[in-house]
């Protein structure tokens, strides 16, 4: 048996990243220094990339189950405000907000993009982290993934063969790998020497789910105040704040009823009181990123690997994301069907897709301060949103959608999310082929699945060879059926990157 790759971190980056080695034939140990999953508020959504790759494993409807629970808390709380709201009313589709303005128009998409997925029109689905970490969980279960929990790592050594961890409690445990899921604090991270770069923090922004002595006194959704920033809502409960004026104190402090008080009263001006705390969290917008991902043996992943201020909700979809594109490259290392150097693409992939997540986060931040300069940012963002290619721009980001890989190929839709091509559900190398060719089937081999599909949005597609994690490795027209291409494709991945699930 193969030594098993070891993940730091159970929650959805390590749980994604451990179902998906274990998909693709590796062997894997979680190991997780909560005794149990951690109920503290954290993200609410996840966004149409994560629901299409989520769609890939099957797991799409579990999703739309846990959403329509928060709708039915969101229409909930609307009718509190609003009683007369009509029995079988339904929320329209929420694109998201950028710096909390939320403009973002959902049927004014131009379809034809080839970035889009045919869920766009569905905006982002409010689900809680704890309900993601549920849904993987269970999966994780189903594949017999080991998760042992109220362990912590102590420290670890790699060499040529493998990486030793030791546990706090003495024990040394062997694997073929390591992959730090272990947050924004990562001890995998510290104790592996990785630089870390960025920009400090700036805000003091809170999270919780609070009652209230007079929650009408708080308007519902976003605003911008001369305090800062209020959200309350989307469910009941739930209160954001955002002082835009130093970092916190000490970050690690205990949030109390008093101390939450003292800053929605800041930020909304009200005299609110908050009488009771279920959960609560401190943040702030340190932006910092891990220059290469991968040490050798030692791999970082998630918010181990960057963090951000959580505005747009793209840091759950940002890690889901990276545990996605790594974890069938690794269980082909892992299981020694690749070379260590296919490791690298991680790295030159992911790298790119983080650092324009920070930028977009450091420039909701800019946006969102209480000053005459950030008010006129505000309104000339405002009316970029208005237009068709801002509308475009911003909605693409806040679903996930703006990622392309630079995987070499001249059609457009090579290094883009797979568009769909009513395929059956498979974890592996698929070729769709759109003519019914049948010498695909010989130039693929053995290890690629080649699948009859259509795409009635692209008459003109011939063939789509696409990688295990949903995205488009090369593409051929009818007019242009480019077999040099598609060979050039196989010797770039294949004899190198042979997944067990081929």
């Amino acid at each position: 048996m193969n030594e098993p790759v070891i993940v730091v971190g159970a929650g959805p980056t390590g749980l994604m990243l451990a179902c998906e080695l274990r998909t693709h034939g590796a062997e894997v140990l979680v190991l997780e220094r909560l005794a149990e999953p951690s109920q503290v508020i954290k993200a609410g959504a996840i966004n149409t990339r994560t629901a299409d790759t989520l769609a890939r494993h099957g797991l799409l409807s579990e999703v739309r189950r846990a959403v329509a629970v928060n709708l039915a808390k969101f229409i909930e709380l609307l009718r509190s405000r609003d009683p007369d709201l009509p029995a079988d009313y339904r929320p329209p589709a929420f694109g998201g907000h950028f710096a909390g303005l939320t403009g973002l128009d959902l049927a004014r998409l131009d379809r034809t993009d080839p970035d889009l997925s045919p869920r766009s029109a569905e905006g982002v689905y409010p689900m809680t982290q704890q309900e993601v970490e549920a849904i993987l969980g269970g999966w994780a279960a189903r594949l017999g993934v080991p998760v042992r929990r109220g362990v912590q790592l102590a420290g670890f050594s790699q060499d040529a063969d493998g990486v030793t961890v030791t546990l706090t409690s003495g024990e040394r445990l062997r694997g073929s790998h390591l992959v730090g899921c272990d947050g924004g604090r990562s001890l995998v991270r510290k104790q592996g020497g990785f630089a870390f770069p960025g920009t400090p923090a700036t805000i003091t922004a809170y999270q919780a789910m609070v009652e209230l002595d007079d929650p009408a006194a708080l308007s519902l959704g976003w605003q911008h105040l001369p305090g800062g920033v209020l959200v309350w809502g989307p469910t009941p409960g739930r209160l954001l704040t955002v002082e835009l004026d130093g970092p916190p104190a000490d970050r690690d402090a205990p949030i109390t009823a008093a101390e939450l008080t003292r800053a929605v009263r800041q930020v909304s001006g009200t005299e609110v009181t908050v009488t009771s705390v279920k959960t609560a969290t401190r943040f702030t917008d340190n932006a910092r990123q891990v220059p290469d991902y991968r040490d050798r043996r030692v791999l970082l992943a998630g918010d181990a690997a960057h963090v951000h201020a959580p505005f747009g909700g793209q840091g759950l979809n940002l890690g889901l994301q990276d545990a996605a594109n790594l974890g069938w490259k690794l269980a082909a290392v892992a299981t020694g069907t690749a070379p260590e150097a296919l490791l690298d693409t991680y790295t030159a992939e992911r790298h790119p897709a983080a650092a324009f997540v920070l930028r977009m986060t450091r420039a909701q931040v800019a946006a969102m301060r209480p000053t005459p300069q950030a008010g006129a940012l505000r309104e000339v963002i405002t009316d970029l949103m208005a237009t068709a290619d801002g509308n475009q721009y911003l909605t693409k980001f806040i679903a996930g959608q703006h990622t392309r890989y630079d995987l070499g190929g001249g059609h457009e839709l090579t290094g883009r999310f797979a568009p769909p091509l009513d395929l059956p559900i498979h974890p592996g190398w698929v070729l769709a082929d759109l003519t019914g060719d049948p010498a695909l089937a010989e130039l693929a081999g053995r290890e690629i699945r080649v699948f009859p599909a259509r795409d009635p949005l692209r008459p003109e597609l011939a063939a789509v060879l696409i990688r295990p994690d949903g995205y488009v490795a090369w593409a051929a027209d009818r007019d242009r059926p480019d077999r040099e291409g598609l060979l050039t494709a196989l010797d770039t991945w294949f004899g190198a990157t042979l997944t067990a699930a081929g």
